[in-house]
């Protein structure tokens, strides 16, 4: 579904604050793979998937996404092929705009648009059926404005938007590490029922060991720009986050130091 043939970049090349954020990065998944990301500061784990989205062009190398070619796509043009999910709840969804009109914005992605009304009695019902199974009791505030929501309701609406046209590949980064514990385990497994149900190829960047353990049927672990620790199946399911630790100083040669994943 997903391949990444030697990705590069670097920011402020040819200055003094030069830094590689990607050195050579070599990816492949399959369909309906769930990909956990974790590594340390500065690793280049929020700079892959920005380079996936195309948000900064490649230095060079090459992003095939379902068989087609995509590295040199602009974002926009990327965007009817992705889901994603930011850290920030603000981010996702328009705050002046209703939770219907926000879902029914995610749903004509990639679409035409015309003149016609809005949203239609049949999408409506849709709506309500999507955001019924989350307990939230957003059913039945269809045309409560999305800024009135909590950090929590705002990223499960995200979260909805972002698979409601399934997308080719779903881009998660550190999307519940702004919640607290309790809203982020609820959005985590909604997070889990969604790419399940919908069997979806999706790569989650984590700060937290414990769910990138949990979560998803592999784990790859970055550090400086590279991919140094890849990891699917029954060893992954055996993990414990001593024995990520451990492994990240054989394959990097030093300690981790990041104290928001040694924390969680």
């Amino acid at each position: 579904m997903l391949t990444l043939k030697s990705v590069t970049k670097t920011f402020n090349r040819g200055t003094a604050s030069e830094k590689p954020a990607l050195r050579g990065v070599d990816l492949t998944l399959n369909d309906g793979d769930f990909v956990t990301i974790i590594g340390g500061n500065g690793a280049g784990k929020s700079t892959l998937l920005n380079m996936i989205a195309g948000v900064y062009p490649l230095d060079s190398g090459q992003i095939i996404l379902d068989g087609n070619d995509i590295s040199t796509l602009p974002e926009f043009a990327r965007a009817k092929y992705l889901g994603r999910v930011f850290q920030d709840p603000m981010r996702g969804t328009a705050a002046d705009m209703q939770i219907d009109e926000n879902l029914a914005l995610a749903k004509r992605r990639g679409q035409h648009r015309g003149l016609a009304w809005g949203i239609t009695k049949e999408e409506e019902a849709e709506y309500r059926k999507v955001l019924t199974p989350l307990n939230l009791g957003l059913e039945d505030r269809l045309n409560a404005k999305v800024g009135l929501l909590s950090g929590g309701q705002r990223q499960a609406v995200t979260l909805l938007m972002a698979t409601l046209q399934k997308p080719r590949l779903l881009l998660l980064d550190e999307h519940t590490a702004a919640l607290d514990p309790k809203t982020a385990q609820k959005v985590l497994d909604l997070t889990q029922k969604v790419v399940d149900e919908h069997h979806l190829t999706t790569l989650m960047v984590t700060h937290n060991m414990h769910d990138a353990i949990r979560l998803g049927n592999r784990l790859i672990m970055m550090n400086e720009g590279k991919i140094i620790y890849d990891v699917a199946g029954e060893e992954k399911k055996k993990l414990t986050v001593p024995d990520l630790l451990q492994k990240f100083e054989e394959v990097s040669g030093g300690e981790l130091a990041n104290d928001r994943m040694l924390l969680s």
